[in-house]
């Protein structure tokens, strides 16, 4: 489909609906914590940004049958993100793509990577109609790492992605796996921003009768991951790619003690020189589904403020939960307001404006 096509299949992003919102939103109603949003906020109120917002083009159901796109996700349009970011005082929602369906097409490398180029050409054309309001970390193919350097790629040089959007595991291998050493070469060589998104991996999906995966395995598959790039001294030799982690981190931090436990062996004396909270305070943590003084509580005593960022996970929940949660924490108002904003800024510089 050409460039064209896409952009008038899109294009209700016009000044004139911009311009509404941002008078709407500068309006006194907000349905989120009047008082909190104005100690925080500019005088627009769109202030905050969102480092974890969900897409769904809408080609995608049909490109990965028989894998179906869940019904949460099946009515999202540019316009269903700009009314939510609009409650919550989101300035920019930076966009990606969930873990389930996935752009990969098992056995299908070719398909695989034209859907990978198809989704990110979308996301593109997001952000083209939106210029203020979206950005986008692109999708790989993986496990296809060939062709996920590539893609990579062309993301950051031609789309100019705002960073690169990983899943927690492929198959049996998480991301400290060896196998993934090609794609952290050229992440790390660019300075790249890489978002980590969980998902159930094949080995533990449909644990608990009737209980979703996303309840105990998402959190789960995070640690999992965390481990493997800790353990395995990816995090240590790839020190310039700056990496995002969804939901605080999962169970990371209620377990942190079982990490610094396991680095005591010696054969981890060259690959954490600086021990094991030293890895874990150089990545950073979103709220999304963890605005809760519990949650945000344990992450905040292992990592600095300065690297947690505001997420939503939309449509998945609503952004207004994640303002409304956060408000409980007991964080102190800088560190409220660089969780909103500043931080994102540090990271995607073009924000800062």
């Amino acid at each position: 489909m050409g460039g064209g096509t896409r952009q008038r299949r899109i294009d209700e992003g016009s000044p004139q609906l911009i311009e509404r919102l941002a008078f709407l939103a500068g309006l006194g109603g907000m349905a989120c914590g009047g008082a909190l949003l104005t100690a925080q906020a500019p005088a627009n109120r769109l202030f905050r940004i969102d480092v974890h917002h969900h897409l769904n083009p809408p080609f995608l159901s049909d490109a990965t049958k028989p894998e179906r796109v869940p019904s949460v996700l099946a009515g999202w349009t540019p316009q269903t993100s700009l009314a939510d970011m609009e409650k919550a005082g989101t300035a920019v929602a930076i966009l990606s793509m969930p873990r389930r369906p996935s752009v990969y097409l098992a056995g299908n490398v070719p398909g695989s990577r034209a859907l990978a180029r198809r989704v990110n050409e979308y996301a593109a054309d997001v952000r083209r109609s939106f210029p203020t309001r979206f950005g986008f970390f692109a999708e790989l193919p993986l496990p296809d790492v060939e062709g996920a350097v590539a893609e990579a790629a062309y993301a950051l040089d031609t789309l100019h992605a705002d960073g690169i959007a990983v899943a927690t595991s492929y198959g049996n291998a998480w991301l400290g796996d060896p196998r993934f050493a090609p794609l952290w070469d050229e992440l790390n060589r660019r300075k790249a921003l890489v978002f980590t998104h969980p998902l159930s991996n094949a080995c533990c999906t449909n644990q608990i009768p009737g209980v979703a995966d996303t309840v105990v395995e998402y959190g789960t598959d995070t640690t999992r991951t965390l481990a493997s790039l800790v353990f395995s001294g990816t995090a240590t030799r790839y020190p310039d790619m700056r990496m995002i982690f969804a939901h605080a981190g999962g169970s990371m931090p209620f377990m942190v003690e079982r990490f610094h436990f396991e680095a005591r062996a010696t054969k981890y004396a060259t690959v954490l020189p600086n021990g094991v909270d030293d890895v874990l305070r150089r990545f950073y943590y979103d709220t999304a589904q963890a605005s809760t003084p519990e949650a945000m509580g344990a992450l905040t005593k292992l990592v600095p403020s300065a690297h947690v960022l505001f997420g939503t996970d939309f449509p998945y929940r609503v952004s207004t939960d994640n303002v409304d949660g956060l408000a409980t924490c007991g964080l102190g108002a800088a560190d409220l307001a660089a969780i909103a904003r500043t931080n994102a800024q540090t990271l995607i510089p073009r924000l800062r404006g």
